[in-house]
């Protein structure tokens, strides 16, 4: 297949380019520094963003169009001026991979969209499925929702991928959150009872892959593992995995102090089932925290014998 990955320079693009050259497929990365990243077998460099670029004259005749394109949503406090980064940045790009979909002669079979659970809002009881229609109010909800509805302008078959927290090695959440146990301070943050949706980097490309095989997948697919867990079993079994005490209590208000708003990532959080991507067939090769967990210490610790 032909494939176009605009944001595939990032954390879960990078992942996703590993895995599809596996694979032997062409790719095609949209890029800002398209210049300065020459390309390799299969891996192609676009620019796009610019004044002056059209991809849409290099990629005509892909299959398939990932958008992962965005300011992330824990690159710095929530200033105002940050949030309208975060909202301008994903309504933006969201827009022009619109733009070049409905340019090109030949139309992909599909758009990948990237979004995120926090669609649902915040619940430590209620388990969120692709059911539930209505979002939330709050800041990152309505961000999402605005986010989405420009996705579904593309005319093509559209998944909407709401990720959870997503754990690897080569970035994303789970350096940071393994960070105070390897120093020796790990422990519950908030209450513990707030719920993290999580799911292994290694099941996202593989669910990524059989939502584009499988023709009935379109709308919106959480891209999380069936196990819920809390966020003080989460450490428990992170230091289990680790080897490291979990003994020290962060408070709420001291992460409200350094955070601000964006504090809600960490101190609040929701159940959120995967009933799509199970109903149609995908089996998780993480389907349990303990498992993601431990192989990831395992993969970290190779890497730094290497070193």
């Amino acid at each position: 297949m032909k494939i176009a990955i605009a944001g595939g320079n990032g954390f879960i693009g990078s992942a996703l380019i590993t895995y599809f050259r596996e694979q032997q497929h062409q790719l095609y990365i949209l890029s800002r520094q398209a210049e300065k990243l020459p390309s390799r077998d299969g891996v192609i460099y676009v620019s796009w963003m610019g004044k002056k670029d059209k991809p849409e004259l290099h990629i005509e005749g892909v299959d398939v169009f990932i958008n992962l394109a965005g300011v992330s949503l824990n690159s710095g406090r929530w200033t105002a001026s940050r949030k309208q980064a975060i909202q301008s940045s994903r309504e933006i790009t969201t827009k022009e991979v619109v733009r070049i979909i409905n340019t090109l002669n030949k139309k992909p079979k599909i758009l990948l969209q990237a979004s995120a659970v926090g669609y649902y809002g915040t619940s430590n009881t209620k388990v969120f499925t692709e059911q539930d229609i209505v979002p939330a109010t709050d800041f990152l909800s309505t961000t999402v929702y605005h986010w989405e509805q420009e996705a579904m302008q593309s005319g093509i078959r559209t998944v909407l991928m709401r990720f959870g927290v997503v754990l690897g090695v080569d970035g994303g959440a789970f350096s940071m959150m393994k960070l105070p146990y390897r120093l020796l301070v790990g422990g519950r943050i908030g209450s513990g009872q707030q719920p993290l949706p999580w799911i292994h980097i290694d099941d996202v490309t593989r669910a990524i892959d059989h939502c584009i095989r499988t023709v009935s997948m379109e709308g919106p697919v959480n891209f999380t593992a069936p196990e819920s867990v809390t966020m003080e079993q989460f450490g428990i079994t992170l230091a289990q995995a680790m080897q490291r005490p979990h003994w020290l209590p962060l408070p709420s208000f001291i992460m409200r102090l350094i955070l601000g708003e964006m504090s809600m990532l960490l101190l609040e959080g929701q159940r959120v089932y995967p009933e799509r991507l199970l109903n149609h067939g995908f089996i998780f090769s993480y389907p349990s925290l303990k498992a993601a967990l431990t192989k990831l210490v395992q993969q970290q610790s190779k890497r730094i014998e290497k070193r």
